[in-house]
């Protein structure tokens, strides 16, 4: 035994003496560190793979009959910010006025009266309408004016004035009072949780700022008991605690909102906005919740991506548990850092 467990240490030992001289020679250079991850470890192959297959699917939809809402609304983001900037020059977007005018026509062949429909519209009216004169401003001008003119909904959705901020009712003294009382919960009544106040959640959620509005997830939400159960047992961090869970709600990143891999981490970053947002509205609405973590590891994210049937571009970014939380049940305190700790000046 003893000289068994002497071995399995030597090799140990000179196992972890390997790996550490390699990785000091692969982070030299770029192209040691590719080739590290290429021949001694897959850690960033599911990444790779669901970066290229969301490129695919953007690239797809540029030539598909259906609208490419995330180029869509991409570009209307980026016209609205030429509306308002200051001093704001007489043409502009003319680079790509052309690519958002023909996704907005696909639009509006494919989606009548939509919201997003009439946003893209009342932008694109603006922005015409004080635009000066150039060739292919011009000829897009001239083809929005024949199509079909959407109903102007007062006030329009184009760039208004900020307005001043002692119009505001929640003060800081009771966003800070919310951020106190939001905790992580674990502990739930076992009471179904309306669903009519879990969109009243996620409509606040959906507010969160996204680059580029393009707002690249969707909430996955399961109240069904089986389903819970199976969902919320995957996550390593939910042992012990994850069979009281009311409802689960799975964040899911879809890279092919992208048309390059510069943007591959703007799915955790808007999606984590969202998802603070969305944490934020359930204590208003007397619901509780507890944000989990999700690694990246294969076994695990397989098991995710064959019971949310999920494509190889779409990645679960966290998990959110939610119900009504049982005043018996304990929370950690978890004392935050200090200011003098987080914040830097300059």
């Amino acid at each position: 035994m003893s000289i068994n467990l002497s071995k399995n240490s030597v090799k140990s030992a000179i196992k972890n003496t390997s790996e550490k001289y390699i990785l000091r020679v692969a982070v030299r250079s770029r192209f040691l560190s590719s080739l590290y991850y290429t021949v001694f470890s897959e850690a960033f192959g599911r990444e790779n793979q669901a970066c290229i297959y969301g490129k695919i699917l953007y690239q797809e939809s540029l030539n598909s009959k259906d609208h490419n809402s995330y180029l869509l609304r991409r570009n209307i983001h980026r016209i609205e910010k030429g509306i308002l900037m200051r001093p704001r020059r007489s043409i502009f977007a003319s680079d790509y006025i052309e690519e958002t005018f023909q996704a907005y026509k696909k639009s509006l062949l494919n989606n009548k009266d939509c919201e997003e429909l009439g946003w893209a519209h009342d932008v694109l009216s603006e922005y015409f309408s004080i635009t000066g004169t150039e060739v292919n401003i011009d000829k897009c001008r001239q083809e929005f004016l024949k199509l079909e003119s959407l109903k102007v909904i007062n006030p329009p959705k184009i760039p208004y004035k900020r307005g001043n901020l002692d119009q505001f009712s929640v003060d800081y003294k009771a966003l800070l009072d919310l951020s106190i009382q939001r905790r992580s919960v674990r502990w739930y009544l076992q009471k179904p949780v309306p669903r009519d106040l879990i969109d009243q959640a996620i409509t606040v959620a959906a507010l969160a700022p996204s680059a580029c509005n393009r707002q690249p997830f969707e909430f996955r939400v399961f109240d069904d008991p089986d389903l819970v159960r199976q969902i919320s047992s995957i996550p390593m961090g939910t042992k012990g605690f994850h069979e009281n869970f009311p409802a689960v709600i799975v964040v899911v990143g879809k890279l092919r909102a992208y048309f390059s891999e510069r943007d591959r981490h703007i799915i955790y970053i808007d999606a984590s906005l969202a998802s603070m947002a969305l944490m934020y509205a359930f204590e208003t609405l007397g619901l509780s919740s507890c944000p989990i973590n999700w690694p990246d590891i294969e076994s695990k994210e397989e098991q995710m991506a064959d019971l949310l049937n999920l494509q190889l571009d779409e990645r679960p970014v966290m998990l959110i548990s939610l119900g009504y939380p049982d005043p018996t049940g304990m929370i950690a305190y978890s004392q935050k850092k200090s200011l003098s700790q987080i914040r830097k000046f300059n």
